[in-house]
């Protein structure tokens, strides 16, 4: 015998809200940007630009950067920029609203502000340093390259803090945030040692390595923006609220986690 009808639990449309596109469409576009560079340069015959030291033959992204494709540069910078700021506060914002797995004790709100600050800081950095180019501003381009870097560093080591703590809250029972845990933490620590080594480089005997580990970077820097994408899906279909702290708790979803703080 069928069921009634009206008795059958509604069947949920896994609807995603506006703003789960918002880090995939920064991630497309610094991806875009970057790939536009080096295929560029590749095209051209691989030029030796002015920017670039005598003993160089791999172009940096900002030597590419300097010239003609400089526009595209600056536009790509200020929306991955602004799409990765707004990626982290709106995931702070989800965990507030209950769309997504609510921050349980203070630390995890201060870990996740301190993220969205240094991302902003990040940001500014970023969009500074494509304006500033390496051929007329060569050292405002080194500062404000030092400070997108540090600025992205700090923000990503607060987010796998606030994600270790979430983890240890709710991992056992949510693989999608245990799985966004892992994936941001091995790309957070292969992009800062990554940065590190760049670093000791950009000014070595050896450029060429240099503007490798930088291309790396660049190219890797675009699947840590996609975990924010991957983290705001899991908000799709979900009501405001219907992960918020009360619900949990009455629905005993809570009972594996730490005590609140």
């Amino acid at each position: 015998m069928n069921a009634n009808p009206s008795s059958r639990a509604p069947h949920r449309h896994r609807h995603h809200w506006w703003y789960v596109w918002v880090p995939l469409a920064a991630a497309t576009m610094w991806f875009g940007t970057v790939l536009a560079l080096l295929i560029t340069w590749l095209r051209s015959g691989r030029p030796h630009y002015v920017s670039m030291a005598d003993d160089q033959s791999i172009a940096y992204i900002s030597d590419v950067a300097a010239d003609f494709l400089k526009p595209l540069f600056v536009t790509g910078c200020a929306i991955t920029a602004v799409g990765f700021f707004l990626s982290l506060s709106i995931e702070r914002w989800a965990r507030h609203d209950g769309r997504l797995l609510p921050n349980m004790r203070r630390r995890e709100k201060v870990m996740s502000t301190l993220a969205i600050i240094w991302s902003f800081i990040g940001g500014v950095g970023l969009i500074l340093l494509s304006i500033f180019d390496t051929k007329r501003h060569p050292r405002l381009h080194r500062v404000f390259l030092l400070i997108f870097v540090v600025g992205t560093a700090l923000s990503a080591i607060f987010t796998i803090i606030e994600f270790r703590w979430l983890d240890k809250t709710y991992g056992s029972r949510y693989r999608a945030l245990r799985g966004g845990y892992i994936f941001k933490t091995v790309f957070a620590v292969i992009l800062i040692a990554l940065a590190i080594a760049f670093g000791a480089l950009l000014d070595s005997s050896d450029p060429d390595s240099g503007a490798i580990i930088e291309w790396t970077i660049a190219f890797l820097y675009t699947f840590y923006l996609l975990s924010f994408w991957w983290d705001l899906r899991q908000s799709g279909g979900l009501s405001k609220g219907e992960l918020g702290p009360e619900h949990l708790e009455s629905t005993g979803m809570r009972e594996r986690g730490g005590p609140t703080m």
